[in-house]
C-alpha cells in the first residue's frame, strides 16, 4: 500500500539511474511532490523553480524542446490553475513532449483545505487540444502509465494522489493510451471510476454481489484519449450506470462518459462526485463521506 505520489518519485530515481537524458522540475514542493528522490541522487539534473509554476512550465519546455526528457511536478491546483496559460499555448499548442505530474489532486490533500483540492483539472486538461490525461489508481498502475509516457509524443497530465492507495494490480498488468481495465463482468451496471475512486468502486462491487447484485467496474486509467469502445460496450450490456471520482461531477469522468454515451447510445448515468462545491478541511475519509464520494453511496444506487 503505497501513494501514488511515492511510487511517481520511486520511478523517477529507477528511470534517473538508467537514462541520464531525463531531467525534472519542481516548483518548492519536491519533498511533498517525492521528486526529492531524484534530487538527492541526481542535483545536476533537478532544477527547483521556487514557487514560479508559470515560469517552470515554460522553462522545462525549452528544456524538452533541447531533447531532454522532461518531467515536471507541482500540487494539481498549481500546477494546472497557476500554470494553465503556459501548458496551453506552450506546451500544447507547440506539441512539446513533457511530462506534467500533478499530486495531491482532489479532495484527498484532506487537511490542506478547499484551496488546495484540485477538483477542476481534469476538467482543464482535458479540454486543451493534444493533451493526453491519466490517472492511475495504484503504485503498479502509476510506474507502468509513467513508463508508456515515456513512449508517447506531444504533452501529458498525469493526475496523483497525497494518500495511501489500496494496491489494486498485478505486476503483468498492461496499461494503454486510449485504453480501460475492467473488473469482472456483471450484468446489473458499471461502476465507472479513476484514481482513488477505483478501490472504493471495488470495495463497493464485492458487498453487491454478496447482496445478489453483479456489476462490473471499469477503471477510467485513460481519461484522454478516453475508451470509447468500452463505455458503449458497457451501457449496452449492463442496466445501470454508475460513475465515482474526487473531482468535480462537471468536467469529470462523469461528463466524458455522458459525451460519448449522446454521440453513441444515449443512456442515464448517475454521478457520484464533488456537486459544484468547494471542498473543506479536515482527514480525507471524513471528506469523502461528507461529499459522498463512498462504497455506500455507490450500493445505494444500485439497491
Amino acid at each position: 500500500m503505497k501513494s501514488t505520489r511515492k511510487a511517481y518519485g520511486e520511478f523517477l530515481l529507477g528511470e534517473g539511474l538508467k537514462n541520464e537524458n531525463i531531467v525534472v522540475f519542481d516548483a518548492d514542493l519536491a519533498s511533498a511532490t517525492q521528486t526529492q528522490m531524484f534530487r538527492d541522487k541526481f542535483p545536476s539534473r533537478h532544477f527547483d523553480m521556487g514557487i514560479s509554476e508559470q515560469d517552470m512550465v515554460g522553462t522545462a519546455c525549452g528544456m524538452a524542446l533541447s531533447g531532454k526528457t522532461v518531467f515536471a511536478s507541482s500540487f494539481a491546483i498549481f500546477l494546472t490553475g497557476r500554470a494553465f496559460e503556459q501548458i496551453r499555448n506552450t506546451a500544447a499548442y507547440s506539441n512539446i513532449n513533457i511530462n506534467l505530474c500533478a499530486t495531491h489532486s482532489g479532495l484527498s490533500v484532506g487537511e490542506d483545505g478547499a484551496t488546495h483540492q484540485s477538483i477542476e483539472d481534469i476538467a482543464l486538461m482535458n479540454v486543451i487540444p493534444g493533451m493526453k490525461v491519466f490517472s492511475p489508481a495504484d503504485e503498479i498502475a502509476t510506474r507502468k502509465i509513467l513508463k508508456q509516457c515515456l513512449k508517447l509524443d506531444g504533452p501529458k497530465y498525469i493526475r496523483l494522489g497525497r494518500s495511501e492507495t489500496p494496491d489494486i494490480y498485478s505486476s503483468d498488468e498492461e496499461f494503454e493510451l486510449g485504453k480501460s481495465h475492467t473488473f469482472g463482468n456483471g450484468q446489473d451496471g458499471t461502476i465507472f471510476a479513476t484514481g482513488m475512486t477505483v478501490s472504493i468502486a471495488l470495495e463497493a462491487k464485492q458487498i453487491l454481489k454478496e447482496k445478489g447484485i453483479n456489476v462490473r467496474v471499469v477503471d477510467l486509467y485513460c481519461i484522454k484519449p478516453v475508451d470509447k469502445e468500452t463505455i458503449i460496450k458497457c451501457a449496452k450490456e449492463t442496466e445501470k450506470l454508475v460513475s465515482i471520482e474526487d473531482h468535480s461531477v462537471i468536467g469529470g469522468i462523469g461528463s466524458v462518459i455522458s459525451d460519448v454515451l449522446v454521440e453513441n447510445l444515449p443512456k442515464k448515468i448517475t454521478k457520484i462526485g464533488v456537486q459544484d462545491k468547494f471542498g473543506k478541511s479536515g482527514n480525507y475519509k471524513k471528506i469523502y463521506e461528507l461529499y459522498g464520494i463512498t462504497k455506500e453511496n455507490i450500493i445505494n444506487k444500485f439497491i
